[in-house]
């Protein structure tokens, strides 16, 4: 597999204090990859050395077939940089911007105002193009970012939480330009606290503590190992802690019923169905009482809801791999369709939680 970054033990230290600690990175050529991590991780730092705005104190990286440390001017001509904040001239125009940028990259002149009249129409900005920035809405200042950070046609784009403070149309916009730019052939480092929009974009992703690389795969397989973690984890020690609740269940059972010991009780009971069971929900064309019957005295399930919508909440076996296909195989018998399915899955922000949950403040970049 081509690589269109590694970095190599990089490092970076502020006298004592360590930013970003001996972080080893793959990001396939051609991919979107999202780079995650509590403020203050080190995400910045790392970007700020694979973009040559500080050097590294150890170690080194490799953008694009060019060491950050030995070819710094050859790796910044395949960058491109759409940052937070965005950094265009307030009293430019888009079009004054995107030429200033073309010009400093040194694109011929033959070809820069084609260019920046083709990218203004790829991100639908065009009709902007003589307004000055300071005039321009939050998405518009995005779009014009871009049609800057693109002008010179970077191999390699890096965009820190592009879609921030975005409407969900313009977000869902600019999310569809970004696979347009990857599918045109440019690798994506997309930094995002939006948890929905690295699943959606992101091919592979890496999470980033206290300056170092906790966690890195695609999304999905996180997602899975998350599950098989959390499995090993009930394996491990399901019966000390079923035996801690009952015995509480227990002990309270054996006081008197006050108002208060009821609540608690009913605490504890959450408490065990959170530890064994899971949820899994449907809407059926017909809820029928036989089928409503039949999924009560089914085994794998614990409790059945419905609601008012008729959408049907199943708690089923949470370690039990065969729980759902019995449930759907119970229902199709009966040649009742299901309209709809939903099941609580670990999400990318339980990945998140779980890979960044050791913290310690004074390590924190």
């Amino acid at each position: 597999m081509k690589y269109a970054i590694e970095t190599e033990n990089l490092t970076k230290k502020y006298k004592n204090f360590t930013a970003v600690n001996s972080l080893n990175l793959k990001i396939p050529d051609k991919s979107i990859f999202g780079l995650l991590g509590p403020n203050g991780a080190g995400k910045t730092t790392s970007i700020k050395m694979l973009t040559c705005l500080i050097q590294p104190t150890e170690g080194t990286g490799i953008v694009g077939g060019y060491d950050i440390t030995k070819n710094p001017n050859e790796v910044r001509e395949i960058i491109g940089m759409v940052p937070q904040q965005v950094s265009l001239y307030n009293d430019l125009t888009i079009l004054e911007n995107a030429e200033l940028c073309a010009d400093f990259y040194g694109v011929p002149v033959d070809e820069k105002f084609d260019r920046i009249e083709d990218l203004m129409e790829l991100v639908d900005i065009k009709y902007a193009k003589d307004k000055l920035v300071k005039q321009l809405s939050g998405g518009q200042k995005q779009k014009a970012s871009l049609v800057a950070s693109l002008v010179h046609r970077p191999d390699i784009l890096f965009l820190d939480e592009p879609t921030i403070g975005l409407d969900p149309t313009t977000k869902r916009i600019l999310w569809d330009l970004i696979r347009e730019l990857n599918d045109d052939g440019h690798t994506i480092i997309l930094c995002s606290h939006d948890m929905y929009e690295v699943d959606k974009l992101c091919d592979f992703l890496g999470i980033i503590n206290t300056g170092n690389l906790v966690a890195y795969d695609t999304p999905q397989a996180l997602k899975d190992g998350l599950a098989v973690s959390v499995k090993k984890e009930h394996d491990a020690d399901i019966s000390n802690s079923l035996e801690s609740i009952l015995k509480e269940k227990a002990e309270i059972e054996d006081l008197t019923q006050t108002h208060a010991t009821d609540v608690f009780s009913e605490k504890i009971d959450d408490d065990l169905d959170h530890l064994l069971f899971r949820k899994i929900s449907f809407i059926l064309e017909d809820n029928s009482p036989e089928i409503i019957e039949d999924l009560r005295n089914n085994p794998y399930v614990h409790k059945v809801n419905i609601s008012h919508n008729g959408r049907i909440t199943l708690r089923i076996d949470n370690f039990n791999d065969e729980a759902i296909s019995n449930i759907l195989k119970n229902i199709i018998s009966k040649g009742i369709n299901i309209k709809s399915i939903a099941t609580e899955e670990p999400s990318l922000e339980d990945v998140f939680m779980k890979a960044t949950a050791e913290v310690n403040e004074d390590e924190r970049a």
